[in-house]
Parts: structure tokens; C-alpha cells; sequence
């Protein structure tokens, strides 16, 4: 797990003590409360990262013996977690309850105030809270947000937006692509820009990374998406939140990965593959052109279709089809 300070790209709005966190909340969203030590959150934990004066939300069932050594508060839509923890509020909503704290919590792009501050160099608008390595390059109108730190030998080409990220050591980020967008996180049954989730985490790129033309990389919701050293990502290929791909990994023009799929090292992907997301691919695996990938895939794996399966099975698949219609 890579460390980041969340402050440094999503500054906080209000500091919330632990205790009046029923008083952000309406009182017929909280089923169950109860606080043994007072503190005040200014993060927000995972279950692969907790940090010491936190919250963290649980939609599941799950006893995490080391939350209670620390200061994190617990909220969860899942009553029987009651009996694990001595700092939890119990709501109906989870989904609900996130939005109203984080947003009460940090500033963030998706509701009014975010603050940043921005000079015009070169022709493009650099934020006074960024850090650029004098030996990288940027092109013309780009935007280089808050929090986003550039390596040495890293070129910037035209039209790019950064923001919420950390870019390594010479990293080729191609024309009008853009990086640290929003994740795709909202409430599914209520829809619309007032019911997004926020999304309080960063990408990280890691160094010798070229990324195509036209590219979207969206941040993660609370810790971050991955692009490993040395990978090649063609043009106009989406990664979604929490994505985490390893080294060496070649992806073709116009993929699309899902959010929180995991891609193991020296994976090679043929254009226009589509990911489901919450799957794990393993590692040197080789997935064929137009290709949908619905379930986890082995290492060493050669697989093509929809839905994908090992290469030989779609060969057989298509004589079949072509020699007897079926």
C-alpha cells in the first residue's frame, strides 16, 4: 500500500469529532450509536489502509480486531457489526451517509468551493499547490491541479488535464487525455450530479509509463488507481476507479476496464476488450481483440470472446458455429 497525504489534493472542509457525527446525519437515517473515545476524523480508512483518526464505512459483516487499537469510527448499514467495534453509528443508508460526511468532511471538484489556485506558464494553467520537476515538459493548454506531483524527464503533451495524481520518472502522457477524473460512484437507485459519491482518492503512475491520446484514468474512490512501471496504454482506453494494473502491461486502443478489476504484470490486451469490473487477471495473460472479460483469469492464460474463455475453446467454438449453425 502506497502512502499519500489526502490533504495535499482534497483539502479538509470542516474537522468532525467523532461524537457529533449523528448531528450531520438526520435522525431517522441512524439505527444505532454508540461512542467510547471521543476524537477527531480528518481521514478516512479502507479495509487495506486504516489510518488513525479516521471513519470507515462497512457494508458487510466483518470483524477487524485492529480497528479498535485505533481511533477510527466506524459506519456501517449492517446492524450485527455492532457487536465488533465501540465507536460505530448504524445506518439504513450507507451509500447516503458517506455522501453527507465526506462532503461535510473535504473539498472536493464535484460540489462547490473546491479550492485551488492556479499561474499561467507557457500556456497552461499550473496550480500553485503542484510540484513539476524542472527537467519535465509541459505542452500547451494543460491543467495541472492541486496535490499533483510530475517526475524528472516526464513530457506533458497538448490538451492534457492532471489533477489528483502522482506521475513518476519519464512518463510520455499523450494529447487531450486526462487523469484523476471522477470514478463512476453514485447511489444506483437514485441517480443524478447531487447523489454522486466522492471520490477522495488519487492515481498514481509509476515511472517509464506511456499513456495514448485521449485516455481517461478516474482516481480512486478512497485509496487509488494503478498504472505499473513500463506499461504502454494506447490511445482512447478508459480505466475506471480503483483499477490496479501491473507492470509491463500493453493495452490496445478503445479498452475499457471497470472499476476495481486487478491486472497482474506483463498482460497484453487486444483493442476494443471490455473488463467487468471486480475481477482479477492474472499474471502474462493474453486477451484477444474485441474480447469481454466477465470472470477472473488464470496466469499464463490465452483467452478470447464473449465471454472471454482460453483461446483454444474459442477456436472450437467458431468451427463449431460455422459447421453447424449453432
Amino acid at each position: 500500500m502506497i502512502k499519500f497525504n489526502r490533504e495535499d489534493f482534497f483539502p479538509i472542509k470542516d474537522k468532525i469529532i467523532n461524537e457529533k457525527i449523528t448531528k450531520l446525519l438526520t435522525k431517522d437515517e441512524i439505527l444505532y450509536n454508540d461512542i467510547a473515545i471521543n476524537f477527531e476524523i480528518n481521514d478516512i480508512s479502507s479495509l487495506t489502509n486504516l489510518r488513525d483518526n479516521s471513519i470507515i464505512f462497512l457494508d458487510k459483516v466483518i470483524n477487524l480486531e485492529n480497528i479498535n487499537s485505533k481511533n477510527i469510527h466506524v459506519v456501517s448499514d449492517i446492524i450485527e457489526n455492532k457487536n465488533f467495534y465501540k465507536n460505530i453509528t448504524i445506518v439504513k443508508n450507507l451509500s447516503k451517509s458517506y455522501n453527507t460526511l465526506l462532503n461535510n468532511l473535504y473539498y472536493h471538484e464535484d460540489q462547490l468551493g473546491y479550492i485551488d489556485e492556479y499561474n499561467f506558464i507557457n500556456g497552461s494553467y499550473i496550480s500553485k499547490y503542484c510540484k513539476i520537476n524542472h527537467n519535465a515538459e509541459i505542452g500547451k493548454n494543460c491543467v495541472i491541479s492541486r496535490g499533483v506531483e510530475i517526475g524528472k524527464n516526464s513530457i506533458i503533451k497538448n490538451n492534457v488535464v492532471i489533477k489528483n495524481a502522482l506521475i513518476g520518472n519519464d512518463v510520455i502522457i499523450s494529447d487531450n487525455s486526462s487523469v484523476g477524473t471522477s470514478g463512476f460512484g453514485f447511489n444506483f437507485n437514485k441517480r443524478g450530479s447531487s447523489h454522486l459519491n466522492p471520490q477522495i482518492g488519487i492515481v498514481i503512475v509509476e515511472d517509464n509509463v506511456n499513456l495514448g491520446s485521449c485516455c481517461t484514468i478516474d482516481r480512486g474512490k478512497i485509496e487509488y488507481t494503478f498504472i505499473g512501471k513500463n506499461s504502454m496504454i494506447d490511445n482512447l482506453v478508459h480505466i475506471a476507479h480503483n483499477v490496479i494494473i501491473g507492470k509491463n502491461a500493453c493495452i490496445a486502443a478503445q479498452t475499457g476496464i471497470s472499476g476495481s478489476v486487478e491486472v497482474g504484470e506483463n498482460v497484453t490486451v487486444g483493442g476494443q476488450v471490455g473488463f467487468a469490473g471486480h475481477i482479477k487477471i492474472g499474471e502474462n495473460v493474453v486477451i484477444a481483440a474485441r474480447s469481454g472479460v466477465t470472470k477472473n483469469i488464470k496466469d499464463n492464460s490465452v483467452v478470447a470472446g464473449f465471454p472471454a474463455v482460453d483461446i483454444k475453446e474459442w477456436k472450437k467454438n467458431i468451427i463449431r458455429q460455422r459447421k453447424y449453425g449453432h
